[in-house]
């Protein structure tokens, strides 16, 4: 394998005269193959490997004179090279009906995305698809002709919600959530909030990402991203409520100022199954909800002063373009940091705020800018030194 240095004044040239098979610009670090020494190679009877960056493998996969025979992209780390092993492939299957996505994160928007491209609809759990590619993702499913069916217990609520009603009739989502298990805690010891701590969920056992999102309430913000994609409705018409008990798992309020609401047992069980039986309700022996025995079901405020990144969740799905990208990476590497102890608490919306004011903003990001800020964001977190610890 060469490599070879340019000026470039000579890079510019060799593009000029298409010179080079692929190239891609990398934070203004230009790369690219060039088209003599490939085809010497082939004419010699010579297999040639490409070692390449993404941007251009997508160039490569559209010459028909090449005979390739597969793409390996190599994911940042260790952890993403497992769960993208066979996903990509799995998702364009062309036998397959449904594709349910549960990626944790970010790694959960390139499936979404070859499903929905592939005619297959998707059961979508990974919110972050949304949150990161949200436009590109409607659109590949209406150029497609496929469905997504959410399966978070909160958008699930909606759905069934408005099944049967007209979008036009609804004055505004309302999104549940339990506030966490910090929501009475003072905030003035929010700097003593430990991981081991922030794990321990009052209503649901999930994982331990998700489980940090909600004791920061990030969760709940992307969650309103979620459902702006989804359901077609403008931020404005999108509500926090707090409902610390978990039974009513969001509610829609129409023009006439009639409520509906979905309630059920705090069990990701019934949205999965609606989700894969939709639209019917299949009979379980699953724990019933007695309403008798509740007691009684309260409500608050969601507090934007506590719980800052809900506020940066409306404020990046007002501005768009990449910031909702941003906004998910970083608040994913900052809640990893957490959980490895190597910054605090209160330095999660820090962290997102920040890498959020400083991105290089891009209003319409194709999928490849969004990746490239993908990119950015885990190393703008990676660098951050803690001011709390």
């Amino acid at each position: 394998m060469d490599y070879h240095f340019v000026t470039r004044e000579k890079f510019d040239e060799l593009l000029q005269k298409n010179s080079f098979f692929e190239h891609a610009n990398i934070f203004n670090n230009y790369y690219g193959t060039l088209k003599k020494p490939v085809l010497e190679s082939l004419s010699a009877g010579k297999n040639v490997l490409f070692d390449i960056d993404w941007q251009g493998t997508q160039q490569l996969k559209k010459i028909k004179s090449l005979s390739l025979v597969t793409f390996f992209i190599l994911p940042p780390n260790i952890k993403l090279l497992k769960e993208r092993s066979g996903l990509l492939e799995l998702s364009t299957l062309n036998d397959v009906d449904l594709m349910i996505n549960a990626l944790v994160g970010s790694s959960g928007m390139e499936p979404t995305i070859n499903a929905l491209n592939s005619e297959v609809d998707v059961a979508l759990s990974n919110k972050e698809s949304l949150v990161m590619a949200g436009a590109i993702i409607n659109q590949t499913k209406e150029k497609n002709n496929t469905k997504i069916f959410p399966v978070d217990s909160e958008h699930s609520a909606i759905w069934q919600c408005l099944a049967g009603e007209s979008m036009d009739d609804v004055n505004k989502i309302i999104l549940t959530g339990s506030g966490g298990p910090f929501r009475t805690l003072d905030i003035e010891k929010f700097h003593d909030i430990t991981p081991e701590k922030a794990l321990n969920h009052p209503n649901w056992e999930m994982g331990n990402k998700i489980t940090i999102d909600s004791s920061t309430m990030m969760n709940k913000g992307l969650e309103v991203i979620e459902a702006f994609w989804l359901f077609n409705i403008t931020e404005e018409s999108i509500e926090i409520v707090i409902h610390p008990e978990s039974i009513i798992h969001s509610m829609v309020e129409f023009k006439d100022k009639s409520v509906k609401a979905q309630l059920g047992l705090p069990d990701m069980k019934i949205p999965i199954q609606y989700a894969l039986t939709y639209p019917r309700h299949f009979k379980t022996d699953w724990e019933k909800l007695d309403l008798t025995k509740l007691g009684k079901l309260t409500f608050e405020e969601p507090d934007y002063i506590k719980f800052p990144c809900m506020r940066l969740a409306f404020e990046a799905l007002k501005v768009q373009g990449t910031t909702p990208a941003v906004l998910n990476v970083a608040n994913e590497q900052a809640v990893y940091r957490f959980l490895n102890h190597e910054i605090g608490f209160n330095d999660i919306p820090s962290i997102i705020e920040m890498a959020c004011d400083k991105h290089h903003f891009i209003k319409d990001p194709s999928l490849d800018e969004i990746l490239n800020i993908e990119k950015w964001a885990t190393d703008f977190v990676k660098s951050y030194k803690s001011k709390t610890l």
